[in-house]
């Protein structure tokens, strides 16, 4: 297994990033198989930017998604899903409305987090054509860090960016995720230095001392750089949970659900009015759970193993992080300011 969401059997991860000469955003897309998967969202931030989630409604006709599409931008970042849905569309590939070849409107959930400026230029952001060029670089290997979405994203201050993680429940079924980790909350304890999603290493005191300050500096350099009319930064965190299992349409949106405590746990505080975390469930339906009684106990793995990947994800993307330093703010990585976990069950 690759540790990654793309352990989930048919599902592809791409990645599309624009970085210098004003920019620092990106666009991640996660394909699912052909005809794609049933899929669920929660929505719990306080300023989501979405598109497609009503259609994800239990009561509502598609329920299926074709691929899901996280961005930066602000809401202008929704127009990557143009792009997306243009390349599936190329493949005959959508929920079918005609008998003909083409004839399919592919349903594409999105959700954009905020990095509007964090390169120097406002005005830089996901459009078509960088959503297009994630769905053609889709594949099972998930680079992690300052890549796709997680180009501009910071947390806390320090930098953020893109990490996954999965495991293979005692069932057989397997679970993964992949997080965006843009949040206003912090990612580490005020009082070990240890990352909340991964706590058994902790940096020494003096180690701790001269983080907190240099943060300080960068954060008060970042708003000289490109204050903002809030008073506090605009985030959002966005995840995509997975799993190979029969799940039901009802089953799929509890998934996305109880992931969100794996949020809640490796981002503190999280779901802020200022973020708009979002979390998109997949389930592809390739693994039976078994009959009877013991369905209720495989289920349960399932849901708790989609809460414990998204915190290890959200461990994995803080420590894949690279510094930056633009004309839009200086976002140090937390290795640069605590050193290097050893250890660290992330």
């Amino acid at each position: 297994m690759r540790d990654a969401l793309t352990d989930v059997p048919g599902l592809l991860v791409g990645h599309a990033e624009r970085t210098g000469n004003g920019s620092l955003t990106g666009v991640t897309a996660v394909l699912t198989p052909p005809g794609g998967a049933m899929a669920g969202v929660d929505v719990r931030g306080g300023g989501p930017g979405t598109r497609e989630t009503e259609a994800l409604d239990p009561r509502n006709l598609v329920g299926r998604a074709d691929a899901v599409v996280l961005a930066g931008g602000s809401a202008f970042g929704l127009a990557a899903a143009d792009g997306v849905m243009a390349w599936l569309e190329e493949r005959d590939r959508g929920f079918r409305v005609g008998p003909r070849p083409g004839q399919v409107v592919p349903v594409v959930p999105a959700a954009v987090l905020f990095d509007l400026g964090r390169g120097g230029d406002w005005s830089k952001r996901p459009d078509a054509a960088l959503g297009r060029a994630a769905a053609e670089a889709a594949s099972v290997e998930v680079p992690e860090g300052n890549r796709g979405a997680g180009a501009g994203a910071v947390c806390g201050g320090l930098k953020g960016g893109v990490g996954t993680a999965s495991l293979r429940v005692s069932c057989g079924a397997t679970v993964g995720a992949l997080v965006v980790v843009n949040a206003v909350g912090s990612v580490v304890d005020p009082l070990t230095g240890s990352l909340h999603g991964a706590p058994s290493w902790r940096p020494s005191p003096a180690v701790r001392e001269a983080a907190a300050e240099r943060l300080a500096a960068a954060r008060q350099e970042s708003d000289r750089r490109a204050p903002q009319s809030l008073d506090g930064p605009l985030n959002t965190t966005l995840a995509v949970v997975a799993t190979d299992a029969v799940l039901t349409h009802g089953q799929t949106h509890k998934l996305a659900g109880t992931a969100h405590d794996g949020l809640a746990r490796a981002v503190r505080p999280v779901h802020l009015l200022t973020d708009g975390d979002t979390v998109f469930s997949l389930a592809t339906g390739e693994f039976p759970l078994p009959d009877g009684a013991s369905r209720i106990a495989a289920l349960n793995e399932v849901l708790a193993a989609g809460a414990d990947t998204l915190s290890r994800a959200v461990a994995r993307a803080v420590l894949a992080a690279e510094s930056c330093d633009t004309p839009g703010g200086v976002f140090p990585s937390y290795r640069e300011l605590y050193g290097e976990p050893d250890g660290a069950d992330a």
